[in-house]
């Protein structure tokens, strides 16, 4: 059995209206058109839909069967046609988003404004480490990644949306804690506590002291910037992490960030999709969001 939805929608104005020249006139049809439109449906069916007795028109057991299911496929298509006019609107849909852990602090704030002002998205957040948001864009996962340094070797789209500075942190009884403008070949024996090989924060702070031809001795690696606030509190070393992730280590007191000459290591934070990917509305909107209010998330974490 084939049909389709004209010949649906053509016999439903028919049924409704018991006559073939009201129905054309209200579908701006000609009324062969209609009459065309329904006898497709009838040989499409098998069976009559309408009979006529006398002048006027009537449905058969087959056809009252065909009006209730095209009332049915009319109310599933209007509420269908709603739902799209929200997507438009961004009132409703989904919104998948992967986050470099490093990132979290801010990205959940930003989240969470953008879900005050479109309550009806239901938003999916993945906070994980920079090998897995590789390997989310090259499957094409998330709709969008925020990230440092756009991963290499996969095909993204990538906009700087805030600076990522990264500082050196100490306990506050560290000896160099009251020191101003400390030389970096200071810490040329310094013990370091450090994310895992391939960890963006950790690149950096390798790349940029061997461009400042300064050894940098790793004591102890940590899966999270968690673990390494917690191991460089507790003395085991000094740290490297982004200043986004210290707030409320600073506000009581836990850490401190040492004043060291050519630091802060400037990066930024960058939107990631990927390449030729096309965003849903949500999408859309959460980015030109991020785009236009991070540089507020900026100040509210005090940088």
């Amino acid at each position: 059995m084939h049909l389709t939805f004209r010949q649906i929608e053509v016999f439903t104005a028919v049924a409704r209206h018991e006559n073939y020249t009201r129905a054309a006139q209200e579908l701006h049809l000609s009324q062969p058109a209609v009459s065309m439109q329904i006898r497709q449906l009838e040989q499409g069916i098998g069976l009559p839909l309408f009979e006529q007795i006398g002048k006027k028109i009537h449905l058969t057991e087959a056809g009252r069967h065909m009006y209730a299911v095209g009332r049915q496929i009319a109310d599933v298509l209007g509420e269908a046609e709603e739902v799209f006019e929200a997507f438009k609107g961004v009132e409703r849909g989904t919104l998948a988003i992967s986050v470099a852990t490093t990132a979290s602090h801010f990205a959940t704030r930003l989240l969470a404004e953008y879900s005050k002002q479109h309550t009806g998205i239901t938003i999916s957040l993945d906070i994980t480490n920079r090998e897995a948001l590789r390997s989310q864009l090259e499957n094409n996962e998330p709709d969008l990644v925020i990230m440092g340094q756009p991963p290499e070797g996969v095909e993204v789209e990538a906009d700087a949306f805030m600076e990522n500075p990264l500082v050196v942190i100490a306990a506050p009884n560290h000896p160099l804690a009251q020191r101003r403008s400390i030389p970096l070949s200071e810490f040329e024996q310094a013990n370091f506590v450090v994310r895992e090989t391939g960890s963006g924060t950790r690149s950096a702070a390798e790349r940029f002291f061997e461009q400042q031809g300064v050894a940098f001795h790793t004591a102890i690696e940590m899966t999270s910037n968690e673990a390494i606030k917690q191991a460089v509190q507790a003395g085991l070393g000094l740290g490297i992490v982004s200043s986004h992730t210290l707030e409320l280590e600073l506000q009581t007191g836990r850490l401190t960030i040492l004043d060291v000459e050519d630091f802060p290591i400037r990066r930024h934070w960058y939107m990631i999709q990927r390449k030729g990917k096309r965003l849903s509305p949500a999408a859309i909107a959460f980015k030109q969001f991020v785009l236009d209010e991070a540089k507020r998330f900026e100040a509210v974490a005090g940088l």
